[in-house]
């Protein structure tokens, strides 16, 4: 596993929508891999791919430790409810904001066997479903947030 380089406010690739994934190869699996190990060293809890360069419709979420979601192609298929807590970004560093989001939600996605999975989380789980397929269509979490002075 390798550690990548995470893009940062004002890289091209936070703002462009990812194509999906039609084929999970050794190469899919190695970017898991390797952003779960970068989510981890930057102490996030989420991680998209176009966090580090990679235009592809891939995250990977951990709030609780060992608890890792792999999300290939992922969507919210429900969501109930309202939530406004601080968010943050590992490619906007030192920089937070209050953030609306659903309190509920439930993904679709194709997990590294190339089986659908469905996941229904709640509170910080949810936030980070939420915040990491944002990513995936190119919005960052400063485009909703009523930023901290």
């Amino acid at each position: 596993m390798a550690k990548l380089h995470i893009r940062k406010l004002g890289d091209e690739a936070l703002r462009k929508v990812c194509r999906p994934v039609d084929n999970i190869t050794p190469r899919t699996l190695t970017l898991l891999d390797d952003m779960l190990e970068t989510m981890r060293a930057a102490n996030g809890c989420g991680l998209a791919a176009p966090q580090v360069g990679i235009l592809r419709r891939i995250a990977v979420v951990e709030v609780e430790e060992g608890q890792v979601y792999e999300l290939i192609n992922p969507k919210i298929i429900a969501f109930s409810g309202e939530q406004e807590a601080e968010e943050g970004c590992l490619s906007i560093p030192n920089q937070w904001g209050i953030t609306h989001r659903p309190m509920n939600v439930t993904v679709r996605a194709t997990d590294r066997h190339g089986n659908t999975v469905e996941y229904t989380a709640s509170g910080l789980l949810a936030r980070a479903f939420c915040h990491e397929i944002d990513h995936l269509d190119g919005k960052l979490f400063i485009d909703i947030a009523k930023m901290e002075e």
